[in-house]
């Protein structure tokens, strides 16, 4: 047929291509990001979204962006929770629900190392090397729980307790540079949450192969604690000292405690889970990006420093002229006691000392760095200032000698006296690294020091110390006065000391102490060693009945005064 034959179509009646939609041509490339080749839908447009009207548009929150410390920090990768560590993170719980809460003792050392072997578990999963600063770190972070064993004192074992928590984490996220080793100290504080999702995936998708193992093992020891409650209370009601060993090897449990002890088991666990969930990946405090000072001009920078070192080395100066004749020199120089220039300098010699090293800090972020002449003159000016501040530090330290000669020994006393030591150590360490010319090895040596700090303080017995030092004073004086304000608020660990007292001061100084003692004894797992000399001091020597008037009297009226 020609194309004569074709009919042309008349005016107003639709075409062929009129008559049938056009088609959207098939992408060639599938799955290129092309939409899907359909015919045009005449219906779409009633139901299309309405153009914006002009003017100002409603509020939508925008997504906020990920944050680049989270980002930069997180790990390349960490392995999915086994079913090991979640029944291992869940006994530590129990364990901690059971022999937490009624004291502290050598029960906060068991649940560490529950602790520590479930983390243990997950980093053997993840496949982590043990490395030697790990055992370092590790095994400081038991020593300080040893001070809970032996002394019943609050302020130490709470240092105790957050140092071991700092170093543990820091035993398994490492760290080398300043912002690697202090932001992995309370780093594991990111990983308590995200440890429950983390530990529930151990459940997901599972079909249990350890069912045959895990089974027998929970019958064997249900029938154990069935036999183990039946015939001990049978040997219980027939042997009353069998009785006594089996009452202090288990907790008396009471429906009273069951919130308590179940509060304890969740936090214990969920503490367990996200050391657990560190050990399995832990974040990178080291890549954590910090921008560097901008670089000051030579005068801007050494300027200020060098007036504050002809300040330091003028108080030097002074303290060498004041200090020369000996104690009688203080007076004679001054006009003023031994005990009133130790009150009135001590605490700004302590606060110019830690704001010489925030000093010291800010400066070398800013010093001027282009030459090896800059080098120079920084190691110069910071060096000088460092060893200038140790002058300032043995200046601290022998006026706290003044006034606790004066005024007696406290807690108080005795801890700013540990910390103004640990900033000393702190100096002669920067003063080493600039020596040597390599600050490498600062950061992770400063932290270990404020490790051994705390493990010394705590295990020395201050409470011991300061009532040691308070009794002695007294059996020294010729006028065996004592002021019982220095030791009546000592703990148990005072006992010994304070039991070497006149019968009426012995009274007075033992009084909360025997009052606190009067509940009766805890579990051997919640019990101090200082706890139980305690006991075994007063129940040999049990303190008489003093009024609370007269108590205070002695405590105001015979005081241990000197003439300066």
């Amino acid at each position: 047929m020609s194309d004569s034959s074709i009919p042309e179509p008349s005016p107003g009646t639709p075409s062929p291509a009129d008559a049938h939609p056009p088609v959207t041509p098939e992408p060639a490339v599938a799955g290129a990001g092309f939409a899907e080749a359909r015919p045009a839908d005449p219906f779409a447009a009633p139901f299309a979204a309405p153009p914006v009207p002009p003017g100002p548009q409603p509020f939508r929150p925008q997504p906020l962006p990920p944050n680049r410390l989270m980002a930069e920090t997180a790990p390349a990768r960490r392995s999915p929770a086994t079913l090991r560590v979640l029944l291992a993170a869940v006994a530590a719980g129990l364990l901690a629900a059971w022999l937490l809460g009624e004291g502290v003792g050598v029960n906060l050392l068991i649940c560490a190392l529950a602790a520590t072997a479930t983390a243990g578990l997950s980093a053997r999963a993840a496949g982590r090397r043990v490395r030697p600063w790990t055992v370092l770190w590790s095994v400081l972070a038991a020593v300080v729980l040893v001070v809970p064993v032996l002394s019943d004192a609050g302020w130490p074992t709470f240092l105790a307790v957050a140092s071991s928590l700092g170093l543990a984490s820091l035993a398994l996220h490492g760290g080398r540079r300043w912002t690697g080793v202090t932001l992995a100290l309370p780093g594991f504080l990111w990983h308590l949450v995200p440890s429950l999702p983390w530990a529930l995936q151990a459940l997901r998708g599972r079909d249990y192969p350890a069912r045959d193992k895990v089974v027998p093992i929970l019958k064997a020891t249900a029938v154990a604690v069935v036999l183990l409650i039946v015939f001990g209370a049978l040997f219980a009601s027939a042997d009353v000292a069998m009785g006594d060993v089996l009452s202090n090897l288990t907790p008396s449990v009471e429906l009273d405690d069951l919130p308590a002890r179940f509060l304890r088991f969740v936090l214990g666990t969920v503490l367990v889970l996200g050391f657990a969930h560190l050990a399995a990946g832990p974040r990178v405090w080291d890549r954590a990006t910090t921008k560097p000072g901008r670089e000051r001009g030579r005068l801007e920078w050494a300027l200020p420093l060098t007036a504050l070192n002809l300040m330091f080395a003028t108080f030097t100066v002074i303290q060498v002229v004041v200090l020369a004749g000996g104690r009688d020199a203080i007076t004679k120089n001054t006009g003023m006691s031994r005990s009133e220039y130790a009150r009135q300098g001590f605490w700004q010699l302590m606060v110019i000392t830690v704001l010489t090293l925030g000093v010291v800090a800010l400066a070398k972020r800013w010093a001027p760095r282009s030459t090896p002449a800059d080098h120079r003159l920084t190691r110069a000016l910071l060096g000088t200032l460092c060893v200038l501040t140790l002058v300032v530090v043995g200046s601290a330290l022998l006026r706290m000698s003044y006034y606790v000669d004066a005024s007696g020994l406290t807690t108080l006393r005795l801890w700013v006296l540990v910390v103004e030591i640990w900033l000393g150590v702190v100096f002669l360490l920067v003063i080493a690294a600039g020596v040597l010319r390599s600050g490498s090895w600062l950061p992770r040596a400063v932290v270990l020091s404020a490790a051994v700090t705390a493990a010394v303080y705590g295990l020395m017995g201050p409470d011991a110390m300061v009532a040691e030092q308070n009794v002695a004073r007294y059996e020294k004086s010729p006028t065996r006065q004592i002021d019982l304000r220095n030791v009546r608020d000592l703990s148990l660990d005072a006992v010994p000391a304070l039991d070497r007292l006149p019968e009426d001061l012995r009274t007075c100084a033992l009084q909360e102490i025997s009052r606190a003692l009067a509940d009766g004894p805890a579990p051997w797992y919640a019990t101090s060693l200082a706890e139980s000399r305690a006991r075994e001091i007063l129940e040999r020597h049990p303190i008489g009945r003093h009024p609370a008037a007269s108590c205070s009297a002695v405590g105001f009226k015979e005081r241990y005064s000197y003439d300066y």
